[in-house]
């Protein structure tokens, strides 16, 4: 995927570089240094895709030479501690062609720097990684002074700003993405911690070469492993300095995390044991950090406050929508459209039919869950055609160009990516109006904060919007389980009726792999001799390829794929089958191409995938074809679904033998035959996908040496690995509806509180209790005495009355908790601290407080915070008001949007710790980490407009905040004014 990476630094004398060598060693040239008179030559090097000098107005041309450029820097330079050039490296987007990649490298290079009055060395090097993978980035050396016809002038001091450094860093991701988002590309630059704290921490994929020094040269390239760890270093420190960086970065792909992903990530942005524990501690002690509470397997888990605001903008627009009726589609116009469509020989299900009425019902959301193979493009193409004959606009998106394509072809909904659409809508085009209907297809493949924005300004525009997926197939790349949950929350009509599958037996085996009956879908194509072990993998990707090419030459006519979990088997899957092609004669002479993967060779007859969405051609990424032309300069192929595409491969090269494809590719893909090679990374999200992509037939083949049994191939290909929601905690028991889902019952988890905590001697008494337990879908918060023991403890089985034995054992848990708490207060030594005694009576205190109330002396240490007298009074026994500020504060906890002032006082907490922060690094003179601050600042204070509840409290605590003045502005922007943090350059990047 595109990764963000932009570094700048200054190429001196000090650190013994040479202007000439760092030019010639980026260009892959040989240039004569006239300072030293010594040939620089590093022609033979490899991977420089473009080379040129870019000259502002009025300097003068002889400088496009670039050997008399940079000489005559060196001769101008005359300090021995020179600086003699600046350094730009940034990452080019993978996803593009060279030639995509290098216009928009001279675009950035042209606007940002020569047009400022620099003469840029530009230097697009296409570099491959280890694994063949592409590493296009660019080197770009800019001249230090001012220059005009006469030649060079004074150093140019705002250059050296670090405002400067932070401007290109923000206009390369807006530049980049805006391009990837014309192009059609299905990636983005993920700079949003660069939006929120004006610096992005450095990739340390994007390391340079293995360790190498040229002697005598003035060049040294760095260390791989000392680069990594200073890398690591850096982000530390940004970390350090505001904790939110890695708070966002860990939830860009789940929603929750615990303790381990923070440890781990904490590993890799660290450098040293000493480094990593203040990375944790910055992290733990966050205001960011929300604690969600127990998960399934028992550990915590965490979100952040921004990942809860999301989920709850989500909801409240899916809420507001589901509220509203104003799209409904007349009987006539639906009746009219199912009558055409069974002129066509089309006749929809009755479930078809449900989920159509429930589309075109009026309300302005609509979730139809299908199936894989349940015809919901179809009923899509009836319904596009009476909210058409209504007078509505019909648009359909999908996160794929693939998905997009097939929802375009099986509905006749005009289709596009999301990320196409909301570029459209950032440059104010395509926005939605009330006319419109959003269909958004394989909806369970997009994450929450997409599925927010999307969702959010079509209830804005009052559009329609209608979201269609599957939760049990892949699952969202992004953060999220957002259809998921809006399911959960509205309901929808659902599509169980299979009808891609032609047998019988067949569609029932999809039934069960979605609904999680993985081994019972396995277990009746292994009795239908469709499942096939073999001693090794690679004895089973033969077996595969074997059974591939004697199905393709038995039924010549259907369509097929092979699919799997990895790129790396695609490949090996893709050469094995293509000398099946070979062998047969079934493909013309052979041409060895360059593409963006890498060398391969091409021959007429072959299949071929697109790998990157292009208007021009009309092609997506994961559209397939068989290659009718092909030669060294250009290419023309057939698409399956008829069209003839020709292009020159200078201009278009991400394509690759299309045999074989990974099982991403593959959802919303429908075909006669499919051949899947199980490996260890699958599930039981990507076996369903994998096996329910056919229509006649699918093989299914794996290695034991992957999979030992049969056992073992069920219980891999059934792992549930669905993501969460923060908003899945929000019950009294926050893990217990997940961690059934994950398979985990109530009753169980009761039988496992009653072993661990109860007596033996009870154990009897609890256990029949347990015969009468409702299951959850039935039951109700301070339902059953069961329910309640699983919240509140085991001590109630020991009494006649369950409910005030409960009471009792947490008041007695309260009160001790409360003396312990008093006792290190009243007898603390003269610097406060509490005696070993005192500590170990504190710690046993918690331990029995947490058996009988999960989190409650967290609760009630929070309130005896706010009110340290509650201590003494709960000491001696008087526990009302502690009761009611306990369960105030669990309130908080579970829900902080419920205590307004709470949430006020958090701001101005955090405000002043990050201004008194800032002032300290500025005085030690820390400006990246000073920069990053301020920016968090502006951050906070641009939050403001999105929250006027909050704005408003915080209205009357102002002098909090250091705002002295009224100005009439909001306070957003007086906090923006008063602390100069200038929000005018975006989401609070301070000047």
């Amino acid at each position: 995927m595109a990764i963000y990476h932009l570094h700048v630094k200054v190429i001196g004398r000090k650190s013994g570089s040479s202007a000439v060598a760092s030019a010639a060693y980026r260009s892959a040239s040989r240039l004569r240094d006239e300072r030293i008179d010594r040939v620089q030559d590093f022609s033979a090097k490899r991977g420089v895709v473009h080379s040129e000098v870019l000259l502002p107005e009025n300097a003068p041309e002889q400088w496009s030479d670039r050997e008399r450029l940079w000489n005559d820097v060196e001769a101008f330079e005359v300090r021995k501690d020179a600086q003699l050039a600046r350094e730009v490296e940034f990452a080019l987007p993978r996803e593009m062609t060279q030639t995509q990649g290098i216009e928009l490298a001279r675009d950035f290079v042209r606007s940002e720097f020569v047009d400022q009055g620099m003469i840029a060395d530009l230097n697009v090097h296409w570099d491959r990684a280890e694994d063949g993978s592409p590493k296009p980035h660019a080197h770009v050396m800019l001249t230090m002074r001012a220059v005009d016809e006469n030649g060079f002038g004074p150093k140019v001091r705002d250059w050296n700003r670090t405002e400067m450094v932070e401007r290109w860093r923000e206009r390369w991701a807006a530049l980049a993405n805006e391009r990837l988002a014309e192009l059609d590309i299905d990636a983005r630059i993920d700079h949003r911690s660069l939006e929120a704290q004006g610096i992005a921490l450095e990739p340390q994929s994007q390391i340079g070469a293995t360790a190498q020094r040229i002697e005598g040269e003035g060049i040294e390239a760095a260390d791989r492993a000392e680069m990594h760890l200073e890398i690591a270093r850096g982000n530390g420190e940004r970390i350090i300095a505001n904790p939110a960086l890695a708070l966002d970065a860990i939830t860009h792909q789940q929603s929750t995390f615990t303790r381990r992903d923070m440890a781990m990530f904490a590993h890799r942005h660290s450098d040293g044991i000493d480094q990593f524990n203040e990375v944790m501690s910055a992290m733990r002690t966050s205001p960011n950090l929300v604690e969600l509470g127990k998960d399934g397997r028992g550990e915590d888990r965490f979100t952040t406050r921004e990942m809860i605001e999301a989920e709850q903008r989500l909801h409240r627009a899916a809420e507001l929508m589901a509220d509203r009726e104003h799209h409904e589609v007349n009987d006539r116009d639906r009746a009219a459209a199912l009558a055409r469509a069974e002129e066509r020989g089309l006749v929809l299900s009755g479930e078809q039919a449900d989920a159509l009425a429930h589309v075109t019902d009026g309300r302005d959301l609509g979730i139809v869950v299908g199936y894989a193979g349940t015809g919901k493009s179809a009923m899509l193409g009836v319904a596009r055609e009476a909210w058409e004959a209504t007078g509505y606009e019909v648009r359909g998106v999908a996160l794929s160009g693939i998905a997009a394509e097939n929802l375009e072809g099986g509905s006749g909904i005009a289709s596009r990516t999301i990320a196409s659409l909301e570029h459209g809508w950032g440059q104010g085009r395509d926005v939605l109006t009330a006319r419109d209907v959003l269909v958004i297809d394989e909806a369970g493949m997009v994450g929450t904060r997409q599925m927010e924005r999307v969702l959010s300004h079509a209830a804005e525009a009052g559009a329609k919007v209608v979201l269609v997926g599957d939760p049990r197939q892949l699952q969202a790349i992004e953060a999220g389980a957002a259809f998921r949950s809006i399911h959960e929350r509205h309901g929808g009509a659902e599509i169980g009726e299979v009808r891609r599958q032609r047998e019988d037996w067949q569609r029932d085996a999809t039934r069960n792999l979605a609904s999680g009956k993985t081994g019972n879908a396995l277990e009746a194509y292994r009795s239908h001799d469709m499942v096939h072990a073999a001693p090794t993998r690679e004895d089973a990707r033969k077996n595969l390829i074997e059974r591939w090419d004697r199905d393709r030459q038995a039924h010549p006519d259907d369509s097929r794929i092979i699919l799997t979990h990895t790129n790396a088997e695609v490949q090996e899957l893709n050469e094995a089958a293509r000398e099946r092609m070979r062998e047969a004669g079934d493909l013309g002479e052979d041409v060895r191409v360059t593409v963006e993967r890498g060398e391969r060779n091409f021959a007429s007859g072959d299949r071929v995938m697109f790998l990157q969405n292009e208007r021009g051609l009309g092609v997506k990424n994961g559209t397939l074809g068989t290659i009718e032309q092909v030669s060294e300069q250009s290419m023309s192929v057939r698409t399956d679904d008829g069209r003839s595409v020709a292009f020159d491969l200078k201009d278009y090269d991400r394509i690759d033998h299309g045999y074989a494809a990974t099982i991403h590719k593959a959802q919303g893909m429908t075909v006669d035959r499919t051949h899947v090679l199980a490996t260890p990374g699958l599930d039981a999200h990507g076996s369903y996908v994998a096996l329910s992509r056919h229509r006649d037939g699918m093989e299914l083949h794996y290695g034991r040496d992957d999979f030992a049994n049969q056992d073992r191939l069920v219980r891999t290909l059934s792992r549930d690995r669905a993501k969460d929601m923060a908003s899945d905690y929000e019950q009294i028991d926050p893990a217990r509806d997940y961690a059934e889902r994950r398979g985990i019952t109530f009753r169980a988890r009761v039988a496992e509180i009653v072993r661990r905590l109860v007596p033996e001697k009870l154990r009897d008494r609890i256990d029949g209790m347990l015969d009468g337990v409702r299951s959850p879908a039935d039951a109700v918060p301070g339902g059953n005495g069961v329910q309640r023991l699983e919240r509140e403890g085991p001590q109630s089985a020991a009494a006649e009355d369950p409910e005030v034995s409960l009471r009792r054992a947490r008041t007695d848990a309260l009160v001790r908790h409360a003396r312990a708490i008093d006792a290190i207060l009243s007898a603390g030594d003269a610097e406060g601290k509490a005696s070993p005694v005192q500590m170990r009576e504190l710690t046993e205190a918690r331990k029995a407080f947490e058996e009988v109330r999960p989190y409650g002396w967290r609760d009630a240490e929070a309130a005896y915070v706010k009110n340290p007298d509650l201590v003494r009074e709960t000491a001696v026994g008087q526990v009302a008001r502690a009761v009611r500020a306990v369960q105030l504060e669990t309130e908080i906890r579970t829900d902080p949007g419920r205590n307004p002032g709470w949430r006020a006082d958090r701001f101005v907490e955090r405000w002043r710790k990050l201004e008194q922060t800032s002032q300290r690094q500025y005085q030690a003179g820390d400006i990246s980490s000073y920069k990053a601050t301020r920016a968090e600042m502006g951050n906070m204070a641009k939050s403001l407009e999105r929250d006027p509840q909050l704005e408003s409290i915080l209205a009357g605590r102002k002098k909090d905040l250091g705002i002295g003045m009224e100005s009439g502005r909001s306070l957003g922007q007086e906090l923006a004014f008063t602390h100069g943090l200038g929000l005018g350059r975006g989401r609070g990047i301070g000047i």
